[in-house]
Parts: structure tokens; C-alpha cells; sequence
């Protein structure tokens, strides 16, 4: 969870109807200090999202869902950023939910406090200094019921817990963890996931239309279909690190990033590697065409001071012209984005480096990550030296030729450990708002 970075000085609560009309201009026209020049990089607009109670957002898209929010709020959102039809409105998509951890004895218990909460599609603008929410939907299975944010598999997921970790909560084999997001031409809905992990195609009234998953998952019980069509290596997903970035290419391909490295052979592995990977798959095929290997810059360099390599994710993708894209690294306090080019020469689908056999890709040092194709990458701004821009960046988009926008993950409100919640079992909130910053780059993209 991040650290408190932005702070309220009162709670507003305002009625769902009233805040999602609520356009009165109070942000920061230009947040750009006097002695940067005109040529930095720099944010010239912020919004945020107004206290949106979670029960009254949840029930008005699946009536009953959520009898009591726990005073959270609606957040989450900015797990990725999509531009909808009109030009300064977006599309984004909430997380699995509130959820935070728990120390039990030598356990972390993964809780969650609002249990019905159904992961949501929510299309957003900036008016002035605040979000509006225009239109959010649900998603559903065939049948119509949510999906919910639940875990899906005992012994492969985390086991759902209340919100004070005191109780079992069930698994739900539709569960999704959803992270990003794109619109298709035929205005369905592509999403990936970090549970399986999967992508997803989605109908444009949010029904699950397929969910991809990588061979051999054995996911049973889905309300909605589900395809093993993903390399099975993929199964050795980091726990929370699945899936996270996603990007639609101008010939319909998708893209989907990986967070972290997999766990290849084994934890430690996983957990010192600085190699991901990233997935095209064809629609139109209806499979996956190939696999790039990544790799991120030294920890210490994205975030001075920051030793743990582990703390390394892609959480964002953005497609250029062609077979270029902008890939953003980051921890949760830093973030940078580069320019990749998706080059056939590239591919490493189907190889040796699909497989177990060591060294693993995820084994491989730098000198080692040069004997194979390893995506090259030039790096276009460092969001660590702009002010303004808050941390946990985690939704990213291309405005004209040389502007990002950007929004962050604000967790809900929610931090980790039994203080997240009061006696009462109310949200002691982190007052991290969700944020909406649009950052003039020095010299256009395209």
C-alpha cells in the first residue's frame, strides 16, 4: 500500500446522484513550479474523484450486492485508462475490490471487506479540478450474475478472508481480478486479469464472452466460457502479479504485460529477476501469436534508495503507430515510461525460453538477458522527476502527440494491517484519493 499522498482536510460524503454530477472547478490549472522551463516535463491539469459511498455505486449497478461498504468509498478505478469516444473522456476499470492484509501468526490473510463488491467498468472525464463518473458497468457471467473480485482456486490463490481476518470467505471460480483495459471497434470490452492470469473479452453490456487462461489451469465451475489458450508457463504467475498492462494495436492485436517476472523456476528466482513478458494474441485468430521478453532497468534506478527488486511491475500499456508501444515501469512510489518496439527478430514463443529448463529466462543477468532478444527500449519520461504526479500510477493514455494522462490506484482508501479499520469496523480512511494528472511532455511520441 502507498503512503499517505494526498490529504483531505475534512471527509466530504456526498449522495451518489450529487457527486457524480459534480463539476465545480477547484483543481490546479498548472501545477508546474516557476523555475522549470518550458521545455520539462510537467503537469498542467489535475482532478479527483469526489467521496462516492461504495454501497450506493455497487447497488445501483446489481441491487443488494453490498448491504454494508464499511464507510469505504468508490476507488480502484485507476487500474487503467482507455480513451472512450469523446475526446477528455476515458474509459477505466476497477480492481477486484477493497482488499488489504492481515498478519496471523506467520500467515498474511488476504482480506476482504466488502465481499459483493462486482468489479466494474466505469467511463470518467475531468471537469475542472474533479472526476465525473458518466457510466459504469457491472460484469456479469452468461447467466447474468457478477462476477464478484473473489479469488478463484483453493491452493493457488489467496484464501479470501472478512475484513478483521478472523473469517473464511469462499472462493468464486468467475472471479475476477481485473486490471486493464481497451474498447474494441465492435465496442466489446477486452480485459486482462491477475488471477489466472487471463484475458478477457467482455461484451459491450458487460457480460463475459471468453475468458483466455494458460494450459492446464483446470479452472472448473465458471459461469461463462473459458479457454485454455495461454502458454502454460504462465501458470507460474507471482501470486497478485498477473496480467496488469494491456494494449490494442492499430491492426487489432492485443498486448497484455505481465506485472512481474514469474516465479521460473522457482520463488527465489522470481523474486530476484528483472525479465517479464509480454503476450500478442489475435483476436481474429483467437490465439496467441507471440512473446517478447522485458527487461526492467536496475530497482535503484526507477526508485533511488530502493533495493528490493521484487517491488519492479508493469502496470500500464499504450500503443503507438505500428508495432510501437509505451510501457510503463514502476514501483509504488516511481514510475517511468519508455518506448518498445515489437520486433518479429524478437519472439520467443514456442522457444526454450517457454519452458523450465535452466537457465530460465528469469534466471538471466544482464549479460546473460543479451544472448537473447530481449526488447529494446528508449526511455521518454521519468514521472519521478515531475511534480504533481502521484504515486501508484497504474492507468496511462496518449493525448494528442505529447501529453499523458495519467491516474492512479488508490486501494480504496484501504492500507494493510488490523488498523485499516476501527473498532467499529469502519474504514479508517488513508485519505489517497484517486487522481486524474495530465503531464505536457517535452517532445511529442508520434
Amino acid at each position: 500500500m502507498n503512503p499517505r499522498l494526498l490529504r483531505r482536510p475534512a471527509r466530504v460524503v456526498l449522495p451518489l446522484s450529487a457527486a457524480l454530477a459534480l463539476s465545480v472547478i477547484v483543481g490546479t490549472a498548472d501545477a508546474t513550479p516557476a523555475h522549470h522551463g518550458p521545455s520539462a516535463p510537467r503537469v498542467v491539469s489535475t482532478a479527483t474523484l469526489p467521496d462516492i459511498p461504495l454501497a450506493a455505486f455497487s447497488n445501483r449497478l446489481v441491487p443488494g450486492s453490498v448491504p454494508d461498504d464499511r464507510g469505504v468509498d468508490l476507488g480502484g478505478i485507476g487500474s487503467d485508462l482507455y480513451p472512450a469516444e469523446r475526446r477528455g473522456e476515458y474509459w477505466t476499470v476497477t480492481d477486484r475490490g477493497p482488499n488489504g492484509q492481515i498478519a496471523v501468526g506467520k500467515d498474511k490473510r488476504r482480506t476482504f471487506p466488502v465481499p459483493g463488491f462486482d468489479p466494474a467498468l466505469v467511463k470518467i472525464r475531468a471537469v475542472g479540478g474533479r472526476i465525473q463518473v458518466l457510466t459504469s458497468i457491472p460484469l456479469t457471467n452468461a447467466s447474468g450474475a457478477p462476477v464478484t473480485g473473489l479469488p478463484n482456486q483453493p491452493g493457488r490463490d489467496e484464501a479470501p478472508y472478512t475484513y478483521d481476518a478472523s473469517t473464511p470467505l469462499g472462493y468464486n471460480p468467475d472471479g475476477l481480478d481485473t486490471e486493464g483495459v481497451v474498447r474494441d471497434r465492435d465496442g466489446s470490452f477486452w480485459l486482462v486479469d491477475e488471477y489466472g492470469p487471463s484475458l478477457v473479452h467482455v461484451s459491450a453490456k458487460g457480460r463475459v464472452l471468453a475468458r483466455h487462461v494458460p494450459q492446464g489451469l483446470g479452472l472448473t465451475g465458471a459461469g461463462y466460457p473459458v479457454v485454455e489458450s495461454l502458454p502454460s508457463i504462465f501458470l507460474q504467475r507471482k501470486v497478485n502479479r498477473g496480467f496488469e498492462g494491456l494494449a490494442l494495436l492499430p491492426d487489432g492485436d492485443l498486448v497484455m504485460a505481465l506485472q512481474s517476472p514469474l516465479l521460473n523456476p522457482d520463488k527465489v528466482a522470481g523474486e530476484e529477476s528483472r525479465t517479464t513478458r509480454l503476450l500478442r494474441f489475435s483476436p481474429r485468430k483467437n490465439r496467441v501469436t507471440a512473446e517478447y521478453a522485458y527487461r526492467f532497468d536496475a530497482v535503484g534506478d526507477v526508485e533511488p534508495g530502493q533495493t528490493k527488486t521484487s517491488e519492479l511491475k508493469i502496470s500500464a500499456l499504450v500503443a503507438l503507430g505500428g508495432d510501437r508501444l509505451l510501457v510503463q515501469e514502476r514501483t509504488d512510489k516511481a514510475a517511468r515510461v519508455y518506448e518498445v518496439r515489437l520486433r518479429r527478430g524478437s519472439d520467443i514463443l514456442g522457444t526454450s525460453w517457454d519452458t523450465a529448463a535452466t537457465p530460465t529466462l528469469e534466471q538471466l543477468d544482464d549479460r546473460g538477458a543479451a544472448a537473447v532478444p530481449v526488447l529494446g527500449k528508449r526511455l521518454v519520461v521519468d514521472l519521478n522527476k515531475v511534480p504533481g504526479v502521484p504515486g501508484k500510477i497504474e492507468g496511462i493514455a496518449l493525448e494528442g502527440s505529447s501529453t499523458l494522462v495519467l491516474l492512479n490506484d488508490n486501494d480504496f482508501g484501504m492500507s494493510d494491517g488490523p488498523a485499516a479499520f476501527d473498532a467499529a469496523g469502519r474504514l479508517v480512511d488513508s485519505d489517497v484519493e484517486t487522481t486524474l494528472v495530465r503531464v505536457r511532455l517535452d517532445r511529442p511520441v508520434r
